[in-house]
């Protein structure tokens, strides 16, 4: 399905990272936004996660929401600037679903890019994976 190694779990087609391990992924004319796998293995066991509210707005860079697991609450970083269109609802109850499938069901927030080209300026799997390893 993709690439595996530090960044952990294969990596889906098209998913670009931020600096501050989060994700992004194209789907239709929205992007889906999650914490990477290495993010939530460093957090470990996922409890609770707090999410901005639909129609705010994201700022690359800038903090949307917060992970809290037994070790710790972890900020939350957006990898683009947008709308919030949608929060992935079964988080509420299902908080774990991150530590099982950031990639897939773990998704966090839908967002509607002010400019889709800025994807483009996020890291590439193996670039994310550099990171981590320095």
């Amino acid at each position: 399905m993709g690439e595996v190694g530090a960044v952990g779990k294969a990596v889906p087609p098209a998913v670009k990272f931020h600096r501050e391990h989060t994700w992004a992924r194209p789907d239709g004319d929205t992007v889906l936004v999650g914490i990477s796998d290495y993010a939530q293995g460093q957090l470990g066991e996922i409890i609770f996660i707090e999410l901005p509210q639909v129609g705010d707005s994201v700022k690359k860079g800038q903090q949307f929401g917060n992970a809290e697991s037994v070790k710790t609450v972890s900020a939350l970083f957006a990898p683009l600037n947008g709308e919030v269109v949608a929060l992935n609802a079964d988080l509420a109850d299902r908080p774990e679903l991150v530590n099982a499938e950031p990639y897939g069901a773990g998704w966090m927030i839908r967002v509607k890019a002010d400019d889709m080209a800025e994807l483009a300026e996020l890291l590439s799997p193996d670039a994310y994976q550099n990171i981590l390893q320095a």
